[in-house]
């Protein structure tokens, strides 16, 4: 059996923790010289940006920069760092939880990304990691919304993810949730949500569909005041936006929601006000590693709880 070529390990470092692009060239065609080949290539690219780079010696291959002549070869490898998008600086700190020489545990701040997507590159969970702690190599076990704040793991070495990934994939990892949302009287609590969730790509909301549930909530009543509850969360499956659609289907819609009930038209890139107050406050599960009982707290709280006046104000 013919063992797939691996790709040669990249001569350009990540910046700010962003691996470099890697393109290989076809094996076949007739175009005279790599950059004639890029230009077609890449038609989001200006013809103008591709010539400035190969002038600058930042297209590079396995011998080092290419030149802006140089002859097409099939089947070169190269590699460039792409131009990213302007991103606003998140202003609120990623705290690491837990280190050790298999996982990074954090404690994300409401609005980060945790891994790189669309506008948001640089300002992710990851990439900030990846450039503090030096571990190029580090992978996200899962990933949790930009807009919820709270626990988030990592992997320290690429040959280990699959084993943590299996973990969520299986659902043996505990996760719990804090919600902060309308209290209703009517609303018989504890309870379990089921429906079923679709996600379609690039529509920004989940929708529920009548049909066999894929999807699974556990929902409780911690506390209650001044018309607002703390409601405890456990999802028992991983759907897209799964416990801000089955809030908002019980008539409680978590504070701060821009998208359930109604999508709400899109803030300012740099409004930080009133952030969803959904929190990822806990995980437990066994580490497939070392056999060990494993569980995580998140010290965040959630700012319509603690000062509910300040938050409603956008303080």
């Amino acid at each position: 059996m013919r063992r797939k070529n691996r790709r040669p390990a990249s001569p350009l470092p990540q910046r700010l923790g962003v691996d470099p692009v890697h393109l290989r060239l076809p094996l076949e065609g007739d175009w005279p010289t790599v950059r004639e080949h890029l230009v077609e290539r890449l038609p989001a690219v200006a013809a103008a940006r591709v010539d400035a780079a190969l002038r600058a010696g930042e297209i590079v291959g396995e011998q080092g920069p290419v030149a802006p002549d140089e002859p097409f070869r099939p089947g070169a490898h190269l590699w460039f760092y792409r131009d990213l998008p302007a991103e606003v600086p998140v202003p609120f700190e990623l705290v690491v939880l837990h280190r050790d020489e298999h996982l990074v545990v954090v404690d994300k701040p409401h609005f980060l990304a945790t891994t790189p997507r669309g506008r948001h590159v640089i300002e992710t969970a990851l990439s900030r990691l990846r450039h503090a702690l030096d571990l190029p190599a580090l992978s996200p076990a899962h990933r949790i919304d930009r807009l919820t704040a709270g626990l988030a793991m990592f992997v320290v070495r690429p040959e280990e993810r699959g084993a943590y990934q299996t973990l969520f994939r299986d659902r043996q990892v505990r996760k719990e949730y804090r919600a902060i949302a309308p209290y209703d009287p009517d609303l018989a609590l504890p309870r379990t949500v089921r429906s079923h969730i679709v996600k379609e790509r690039g529509v920004i909301a989940a929708r529920e569909l009548d049909a066999p549930p894929n999807s699974e909530s556990r929902i409780e009543l911690l506390e209650r005041r001044d018309g607002l509850a703390c409601y405890g969360l456990q999802p028992l499956s991983g759907r897209t936006h799964q416990l801000r659609l089955h809030m908002s289907g019980l008539g409680v819609p978590i504070l701060g929601d821009p998208v359930y009930p109604v999508v709400l038209p899109e803030p300012a890139p740099d409004d930080f006000r009133r952030p969803l107050q959904l929190l990822a406050s806990t995980v437990e599960f066994t580490d497939p590693l070392t056999g060990r009982e494993r569980r995580f707290e998140s010290r965040r709280t959630l700012a319509a709880w603690d000062d509910p006046s300040g938050w409603a104000a956008g303080g």
